[in-house]
């Protein structure tokens, strides 16, 4: 079925992002954004900084498949005026007009800064810019980042690195019934049923990548939310069946008339 997801009017089929950080060998990437399926890749920006010749310092970027949408980030970023500055350096680098607009000061839980991070966005939007800021699920910044331009809204479903799963799902909730752009959860999924879940309650996309690059099998494992994703999109689709609340009893899937004596 031709379900395509639309952010900053490129139309993509997989709704699975995927990173490049923690694999024990970049030379995993390959082979992982394969069975992904993927079509959108993140990498940071320091990880693409180049030389004066033009050859990159770290060869991550040799190893990302032509085919996939680069979608730098400014991970490392402490205020919206570094993170402005590394967008920059992102496009200089020849990495395209998407950004994923990371702002980070608190170094022990590693939770976004919601007003640098809305402040960074408008910057960037205005400058033509594809922003896809990662944010806590929160109303007001999701509507601040929206107002500012953004693309799509990146909340967190648990602390980055964490795999903990949809420990924010309820606020992911509030922002898939209030917000008009794509909700791609970012950060914090473990497993691809927590990815799945995400989709079925009606997110665009999830993106994962250490649940992915700190398993066992990371290509079997992008394989599998590469699946998840997709049939948590089906699912979502076609409408989830009514809940019946203990009062109101079970309800039998055969009629309980016409049997045989």
């Amino acid at each position: 079925m031709h379900d395509p997801l639309v952010i900053g009017g490129i139309s993509l089929q997989s709704r699975l992002f995927i990173g490049t950080g923690k694999y024990a060998s970049d030379s995993f990437i390959p082979a992982v954004a394969e069975a992904s399926g993927a079509q959108v890749i993140t990498v940071a920006v320091r990880r693409v900084d180049k030389t004066t010749d033009g050859r990159p310092r770290q060869d991550v970027m040799e190893h990302i498949p032509p085919h996939m949408r680069l979608l730098p980030n400014t991970s490392g970023a402490r205020t919206a005026e570094e993170a402005v500055r590394l967008a920059r350096l992102a496009r200089a680098a020849g990495c395209g007009d998407w950004i994923k607009i990371e702002v980070i000061s608190d170094t022990r839980h590693l939770l976004p800064d919601g007003y640098a991070t809305a402040k960074a966005t408008e910057i960037l939007a205005k400058e033509g810019f594809t922003v896809l800021p990662y944010i806590n699920p929160d109303l007001y910044v999701a509507r601040d980042c929206a107002s500012a331009g953004a693309a799509a809204i990146m909340p967190l479903g648990a602390p980055i690195g964490t795999n903990r799963g949809l420990r924010t799902r309820e606020m992911i909730a509030i922002l898939l019934e209030e917000c008009d752009l794509p909700i791609v959860v970012d950060a914090g999924i473990g497993r691809p049923s927590e990815a799945c879940e995400a989709m079925e309650m009606g997110a665009a996309a999830c993106l994962v990548n250490t649940a992915i690059a700190s398993s066992a099998e990371p290509v079997r494992m992008a394989r599998a939310f590469g699946e998840a994703v997709r049939a948590g999109r089906e699912a979502w689709l076609a409408g989830p069946g009514a809940v019946r609340g203990v009062a109101e009893g079970a309800s039998a899937s055969s009629p309980l008339t016409g049997f045989l004596d």
